[in-house]
């Protein structure tokens, strides 16, 4: 592996004494403080994020939103100016390639915001894809830096720098603001179930936002977070992560993403997702509840009674909120009931569990799925 990317705020990390990590070729902070202190203050204040790591990529042009219809399986056309949508991207065989955010401007540009480990097979896959279409296409990733604010504090603390009322911005809305003559984009989705912004600004003006940010997070009792509380905050309301929950060969109706596909159009991949539909899935993502305190990690295996294995684990921790030791599963269909009682295979030790209802948990999130 060669030498690990740096976003521009890889100093600011530095000076507040975070942990470093790698992270899908990254060099990134985990935690600054401790991970369940950071999910904590987000939950109930405020926390900010540095994922200048994601990838945006812009796609313009006269066949723009012909294009990203066939692209994506999701309802491209119901959206309007300035709407964002969650969606997966799909390969010939209805895998996902990446689940990414979908900006519209209008029907001739739009900025794709994708997983930073997938941004260089994003951009060729798309590439790959648009030959027949008259559009441009361009990753723009190394020129943008991307900060999330989030928790219920988010608009009051943010509104204090821009006069742009923010209660204007609907969740899954964006607009184009001014900030020191720069244009930047202010977004409104999140991924941590907690209402929330994301600034995307040129890399130049990044740590002066971020340290504007940061003071404004502390004065009501709020910190930055890294990824470890990134991913606690993602896990307990359901929210999916690219090489957890999705690969290339799950597919949307496996992952439960069967609200993001549009079937009654044709894009890359639905015509396997359509058979897949016609003769049912041969296994779900359940939820489950460990009756022990032992964590259960990634690809630990999952069975029955009888000493079946019947699926694995794709997330596990234990919730900071609810105080309770959980996972995400792929397991057989037929043993997914809700209630089901089923076994985890921990370092050489069968841990009892039960399947639950999922999300675990539900914030303060304007409304949505994701």
């Amino acid at each position: 592996m060669g030498e690990l990317k740096k976003t521009p705020l890889y100093e600011e990390h530095l000076k507040l004494n975070a942990k470093m990590i790698e992270f899908g070729g990254w060099e990134m902070p985990v935690w600054y403080t401790s991970i369940i202190e950071e999910h904590n203050k987000v939950r109930e204040k405020v926390g900010i994020f540095d994922v200048s790591h994601m990838g945006e990529i812009e796609i313009k042009g006269k066949d723009a939103q012909k294009f990203i219809e066939y692209l994506l399986p999701n309802r491209i056309e119901d959206m309007k100016p300035y709407d964002i949508l969650y969606t997966p991207m799909c390969n010939h065989e209805g895998g996902i390639v990446d689940d990414l955010l979908a900006y519209k401007y209008d029907e001739e540009n739009f900025l794709l915001v994708v997983n930073a480990s997938n941004i260089e097979k994003d951009f060729n896959w798309i590439r790959e894809q648009s030959k027949n279409y008259n559009i441009n296409i361009k990753n723009i990733s190394d020129e943008i830096s991307q900060i999330a604010i989030q928790g219920p504090l988010a608009e009051k603390q943010l509104q204090k720098i821009f006069t742009y009322d923010l209660n204007e911005i609907e969740f899954y809305k964006f607009r184009t603001l001014k900030y020191d003559n720069f244009e930047i984009i202010l977004s409104r989705t999140g991924y941590t179930g907690e209402d929330g912004f994301e600034i995307y600004c040129k890399n130049e003006i990044s740590v002066e936002i971020w340290k504007k940010l940061l003071k404004l997070v502390e004065e009501v009792g709020g910190s930055p977070s890294g990824l470890g509380a990134r991913d606690t905050l993602r896990f307990e309301p359901k929210l999916l992560l690219y090489g957890n929950e999705m690969n290339d060969e799950i597919t949307p109706l496996e992952a439960g993403l069967k609200w993001t596909l549009n079937l009654g159009k044709n894009f890359i991949g639905s015509e396997k997702i359509l058979e897949q539909q016609k003769n049912g899935l041969k296994k779900v993502l359940r939820g489950i509840e460990i009756n022990s305190k032992m964590p259960v990690r990634h690809d630990y295996e999952v069975y029955d009674a009888a000493d079946n294995k019947i699926g694995y684990v794709t997330s596990g921790a234990k919730s900071p909120t609810l105080n309770k030791n959980l996972a995400l599963i792929y397991i057989d269909k037929d043993k997914s009931k809700i209630g089901n009682e089923i076994f985890i295979k921990a370092k050489n030790k069968l841990l009892e569990a039960k399947i639950i209802k999922t999300p675990f948990y539900k914030g303060t999130s304007k409304g949505g799925k994701k």
